[in-house]
């Protein structure tokens, strides 16, 4: 039991001692759970050098090939080995006569290595004894500021209680993911909604379970909570930076919602109720089943100096664009670049080069010089995510924005001018729907835009082909 108060608690005091020899058990015993885990799905032990960077992408390619579930379990099994880390970390600091709040930098990646070599030698400093004042709250025992003494620990109340929040937000965050996501393959709205909901509420309960905290302070924790869990995404690889900022808005907003109705809960002397949180699982298996996405058409168009018949090769096939101009193409999202076509007529394949790779067309409607139809038999990843890493294997860039298929239409306009049409026909498996079909259909009018600029400079300036 002092083992486990020493590891998991947030009262016992750590010396260098027992910080030094923790952390060389603890991994040890990471090492060899690990390794067990892979030995059993790969028959390869697990390269020491996968340790020295979070992602897994980086992982599942020093053990290639190894199931994804493997790398989740050893993700999920990372967790409570944080939690030791940091929270003797903290206490450590605490002893060695530093603020507790240095601790923290146990979660910054590779320089946590120097943190914990350095809390290792440091000293323990001798402390006068602190004198607490109560302050009454009404409702509440005390404030903040005057915890019984069966309560006076290494860490100030404050921060105990704040990382219990944030540990039980991230907590739900990254459970949520694994369940709705990895076993679901669901974005849906218990990932959405409510998750960032949920955190903010076990935020604020946690944080304010014994003792009255400010609704600013409170707010200002839930939403630290969120952005470490979207840093957290970040760091293992599970999630690029773009599409993390994107979803940002939502989540911030909904956990300060959270944070709001757990914050009033407190105050009025409430008793914590987590059956919204216990929820969301069932939720998302209930979407899960019920769930089917809408197909949508987005069209653009374009009018061109030139008949359809000059303009009706160009369509087929065009050569090299340009580098895009616009910055979120340069962020990772997809760009058409080129298109070649093999054969001609219905059944012939239209590939459409994309600077993630090719979108294979066959053509199913061939009426030159008035339209042009193809399914989409396969497509490239919808963006390359911006990451620390070479690589990210975010699960929503395939098969949860999908083109269907597509078309051209030539129309004849006066003067011998052409009025060129394109369609892509998508669906969208990402709720909010509302929320995403803003960003997805605003790129894919850029696209689309970029598409048809370039047939008509081909087909006013032939020479340019």
């Amino acid at each position: 039991m002092k083992l486990l108060a020493l590891w998991f608690g947030l009262r016992a005091p750590v010396s260098r001692k027992a910080y030094a020899l923790s952390g060389l058990a603890l991994m040890a015993l990471k090492i060899a759970l690990d390794n067990g885990l892979a030995l059993l799905a790969t028959g390869k032990p697990w390269p020491p050098a996968a340790y020295l960077l979070p992602s897994l992408a980086l992982k599942s390619e020093a053990m290639r090939p190894v199931p994804s579930g493997v790398l989740l379990a050893m993700a999920l099994s990372t967790l409570p080995f944080m939690w030791v880390g940091v929270t003797m970390t903290v206490r450590r600091a605490a002893d060695a006569g530093a603020s507790p709040w240095w601790g923290l930098l146990f979660l910054v990646p590779l320089f946590n290595y120097l943190v914990m070599v350095l809390f290792a030698v440091l000293p323990a400093t001798k402390k006068e004894e602190t004198r607490w004042v109560p302050v009454q709250l009404g409702p509440f025992r005390t404030s903040p500021d005057a915890p019984p003494a069966s309560e006076v620990g290494p860490v100030p109340p404050g921060l105990r209680s704040a990382l219990l929040g944030v540990a039980a937000s991230v907590g739900l965050g990254l459970g949520m993911l694994v369940v709705s996501v990895y076993s679901m393959q669901l974005y849906g709205a218990a990932l959405f909604f409510g998750t960032p909901f949920g955190m903010g509420l076990m935020t604020a309960l946690f944080y304010n379970h014994k003792y009255a905290r400010g609704l600013s302070a409170t707010l200002g924790l839930a939403v630290t909570a969120v952005l470490i869990t979207g840093l957290a995404f970040l760091l293992f690889a599970i999630e690029g930076l773009l599409c993390i900022a994107m979803a940002a808005p939502i989540a911030i907003v909904l956990a300060v919602f959270g944070a709001l109705l757990g914050w009033a809960m407190t105050r009025q002397g409430r008793r914590p109720t987590y059956a919204m949180v216990l929820a969301l699982p069932a939720l998302a298996g209930v979407e899960a089943k019920t769930t089917t996405p809408t197909l949508r058409e987005v069209t653009t168009s374009i009018e061109i100096d030139a008949p359809p018949e000059a303009v009706w090769p160009n369509v087929v096939g065009f050569s090299e664009l340009p580098p895009p101009p616009q910055w979120f193409f340069r962020l990772g999202i997809a760009y058409p670049q080129r298109a070649r076509i093999e054969g001609s007529g219905v059944g012939a394949v239209r590939r459409c080069e994309f600077s993630t790779g090719p979108f294979v067309e066959p053509i199913t409607a061939w009426e030159p010089p008035r339209r042009l139809a193809f399914d989409v038999a396969s497509q490239p990843p919808s963006m390359s995510e911006l990451s620390p890493y070479r690589q990210v294997h975010a699960p929503h860039l395939e098969g949860y924005m999908v083109s269907r298929k597509g078309e051209f239409r030539l129309v004849p306009l006066p003067g011998g001018r052409t009025r060129l049409e394109g369609s892509t026909w998508y669906t969208l498996s990402i709720f909010p729907e509302g929320y995403w079909v803003v960003w997805g259909e605003g790129v894919l009018h850029e696209i689309h835009g970029r598409v048809l600029s370039h047939i008509k400079d081909l087909s006013e300036h032939p020479g340019a082909r």
